[in-house]
């Protein structure tokens, strides 16, 4: 179902990652008196230098940044960051307005992960389905598009830098090593939510046996297999190569079908961070798999 040609599915996902976020940013780092990088981290030094409402300087500081991403990274992604954008200002306000008390401020260790944790599993969920919250969200999103970056490590230098600023300005020195830590980990999260969401194994198999492999893959696993054609660099020898991507939990039931068949075959295993095509994002039929 879609709405002015957005999928209800992903705005309802992008609100949702936007209410974990806010969540995160007002009962961890508000409340614990860390700071954070980016946009937001820009809204907390002003909330904690002149006491002005980070869920009104949000949308304030997004509105440039978002004629950019409306230039750039078009309509689509524009409008779904404009969903983003207030929604974290809505759920800030609705935070800070109905907040619980979450005294960690013994424990900043434990106030910094959870800090990350609920900033990166917000953030991984409103990027994984095509929305940004604004700022560096998307600067860091045009540095993955043409200059191959993950999102978390370009988010990372920009959240650097504004820690940085914080540190020599509000922030005790404490503090923003703890907040570097949530930093830290909230990358790390968002690379897990959104490559962990599309993670695979990608095999290469060498067996004198390949094309009885290849068929028992494909008749029992329902997975393609792709034949290239490979040589001995030693041996001179031709020899077929397997290729196959297939789920995570699929590669115990692809070496019991492999050894089966030949037990001295050469197989290789890698990971696959991102997988377009049928069986995983388009079914038999070739529509898009919801």
């Amino acid at each position: 179902m879609k709405i002015f040609g957005l999928r209800l599915k992903n705005i309802i996902l992008i609100i949702l990652g936007s209410a974990v976020f806010s969540f995160g940013i007002v009962h961890f780092n508000i409340q614990n008196e860390l700071g954070e990088g980016g946009f937001t981290g820009i809204t907390l030094l002003l909330l904690y230098l002149f006491n002005w409402d980070p869920a009104i300087m949000n949308i304030v500081l997004n509105i440039p940044v978002l004629f950019i991403g409306w230039r750039i990274l078009g309509r689509t992604t524009f409008l779904y960051s404009l969903i983003g954008i207030v929604a974290v200002s809505v759920f800030i306000a609705l935070s800070q307005r109905f907040m619980i008390t979450i005294d960690l401020s013994d424990d900043l260790t434990l106030a910094s992960l959870f800090a990350g944790v609920f900033i990166g599993v917000g953030l991984g969920i409103i990027f994984r389905y095509g929305g940004t919250t604004g700022g560096v969200d998307i600067i860091a999103r045009l540095i993955n598009k043409y200059l191959g970056w993950s999102m978390g490590r370009a988010m990372f230098v920009f959240d650097a830098l504004v820690i940085f600023v914080s540190a020599i300005t509000y922030l005790e020195h404490v503090r923003g090593m703890y907040t570097l830590v949530a930093v830290f980990v909230g990358a790390k999260v968002i690379d897990f939510i959104q490559e962990g969401a599309y993670a695979a194994r990608g095999t290469t198999i060498i067996s004198e046996k390949s094309q009885e492999i290849s068929q028992k893959v494909m008749q029992e696993m329902d997975r393609g297999v792709t034949v290239l054609d490979g040589r001995g660099s030693f041996s001179g020898s031709k020899r077929d190569v397997l290729y196959c991507v297939i789920a995570k939990n699929e590669i115990v039931r692809l070496k019991t079908i492999i050894e089966q068949i030949d037990p001295h075959a050469f197989v290789a295993v890698s990971h696959v961070h991102d997988v377009m095509g049928e069986g995983f994002t388009l079914d038999e039929n070739k529509n898009p798999i919801e």
